[in-house]
């Protein structure tokens, strides 16, 4: 058996990764933000949802140049630290404050999210971007390698759109927390703003995946991987 492949970037791109995906799903989640829009109008969004569509534009990268396989264990990689991330949250929100300490409140609004939560981030986040590395692996395969911005567009297409369709009704279906009917309303306006800044990127992603496929020369191609999500094997 021939000795894996070592390389140069790889490891700096999934700690690029695990890195926005904790820091948009820990930091950003307590702030609803709303901005008026040319033509659009007022848009109303999660706070984190301004940067974790960089994620997928990270796991573009990492299924273009190093494939499904590789891309596999950073996606496991991010959800074990976005894990132990809402585990820390819980456990230090629930520590007994000292007397003298007066920000309970505040720190209980920025972190204290409910379990409901984070469970439906979690499991958005698992499928979505499985997804996303799924349907870019097979479409670079069909295109033989062309028209990347055709792939990466569509593979977040389809991975934010599982994403915000698990998330939502699963996290705040029932809970007063968004009206039910405004739902629909909010899960559409974060799914095209999501895509809007992979299109946005897109130049930027052009110019990664190109210097890593001459600093690695690695360009690979899906055509014999085992798409099991719940395997490490490379």
């Amino acid at each position: 058996m021939s000795p894996a492949r070592s390389y140069r970037y790889y490891d700096l791109v999934m700690a690029g990764f695990v890195t926005v995906l904790v820091s948009s799903n820990v930091i950003g989640p307590a702030k609803v933000v709303e901005v008026d829009l040319p033509l659009l109008g007022a848009l109303t969004f999660g706070a984190g949802a301004a940067f974790f569509p960089v994620s997928y534009v990270f796991g573009d990268i990492l299924t273009e140049v190093y494939g499904y396989a590789r891309a596999r264990k950073v996606i496991w990689a991010g959800f074990a630290g976005l894990a132990f991330a809402s585990f820390m949250a819980a456990v230090v929100v629930a520590l007994p404050p000292a007397p003298f300490w007066q920000h309970q409140g505040a720190y209980e609004i920025a972190f204290g999210n409910t379990p409901r939560i984070v469970a439906a981030s979690m499991f958005a986040y698992f499928c979505g971007e499985f997804v996303n590395s799924y349907v870019l692996a097979r479409m670079k395969v069909l295109t033989a390698g062309r028209w990347l911005w055709t792939r990466t567009i569509g593979s977040t297409i389809a991975g934010e759109a599982v994403d915000s369709a698990l998330f939502y009704p699963l996290a705040f279906w029932g809970s007063g927390i968004i009206p039910d009917e405004k739902l629909p309303l909010v899960m559409t306006a974060q799914f095209f703003f999501k895509v809007g800044v992979e299109v946005v990127l897109t130049p930027v992603t052009y110019r990664i995946v190109a210097f890593l496929k001459r600093a690695e020369e690695e360009d690979h191609y899906d055509r014999r991987t085992n798409f099991n999500p719940f395997t490490l094997r490379t």
